[in-house]
């Protein structure tokens, strides 16, 4: 029987996760605070905080539903935009896919802990401080116009947020900023390029874990699961309507606020 506090606890933390997952914000140092605060940070934990992704990843796939089946079919017929904006995902994907199996288990290992979260969340202000005070000239105005040598250096660009903190919406949509892709097409390639790269990290992740899994958190999972499903659609389309006549600065300096946060509940002692 699965208590009520878990069954809350998990409700917020899939909210946690799908409001912070596509935003640039990392969801990673908000799920580490969440997870302590709530005391679930457990072995089943981990495994919850993994399977809770695949909701948020539904719901970026039922935001852009409309636009993926066109592709689908266009790929079947053989249609060359559709097999360009196919190939774009797929050179993008390569960096993490690559990266990721060499230095998964070191990242696991040394990094996921609150100072490195801390300083990444910090210094990943810092970084959309620096790209919004520039002054760039995009030259991409259309997802359809980005070459494969532009999605390879936004592919590039996400395997920087390995590094647990620096999130990886931001990795790439500040990335493709600063490669010449416009506000508006680096935050749909970010969603995009999300697809296949947190299906392939969650599917290592769970295949590594599977052993963990038990029928008996089956509650717990769906109500996460659930939950990180609504509130990700909310966030997706809350920024694609709000960087229309906004900058990401307002996220920059929640970052070093909340990077802050974490360095001082670590420091002092209310999260390991």
């Amino acid at each position: 029987m699965v208590d009520t506090s878990s069954l809350i606890a998990a409700f917020i933390l899939g909210i946690v996760e799908g409001l912070t997952e596509f935003l640039p914000v990392s969801s990673t140092g908000h799920l580490i605070i969440a997870g302590e605060l709530l005391n679930f940070n457990d072995v089943r934990g981990k495994v919850f905080m993994i399977v809770i992704q695949l909701g948020a990843i539904l719901a970026v796939i039922w935001e852009f539903r409309a636009k993926l089946l066109t592709v689908m079919n266009g790929f079947v017929r053989r249609e060359p935009a559709a097999w360009h904006f196919v190939r774009n995902l797929l050179v993008a994907f390569l960096p993490a896919v690559a990266l990721g199996l060499i230095f998964h288990h070191w990242i696991k290992t040394y990094l996921f802990n609150p100072y490195t979260v801390a300083v990444a969340l910090i210094g990943g202000g810092v970084v959309i401080l620096w790209v919004e005070k520039r002054i760039f000239h995009p030259r991409i105005e259309n997802i359809e116009d980005i070459s494969w040598q532009d999605a390879l250096r936004v592919g590039f660009a996400q395997s920087v947020a390995m590094f647990p903190g620096i999130s990886r919406s931001g990795a790439t949509i500040m990335g493709g900023m600063i490669f010449g892709l416009n506000r508006r097409v680096a935050t749909e390639f970010s969603f995009f390029l999300a697809i296949p790269t947190m299906f392939g990290a969650v599917s290592l992740d769970l295949y590594k874990n599977w052993q963990l899994l038990s029928a008996e958190d089956l509650p717990i999972f769906a109500v996460g699961f659930i939950a990180a499903f609504f509130s990700a659609y909310l966030a997706v389309a809350g920024l694609l309507k709000f960087i229309s006549n906004h900058t990401f600065i307002g996220f920059a300096w929640y970052r070093i606020v909340f990077g802050l946060v974490v360095l001082g509940t670590a420091l002092g002692g209310a999260v390991r």
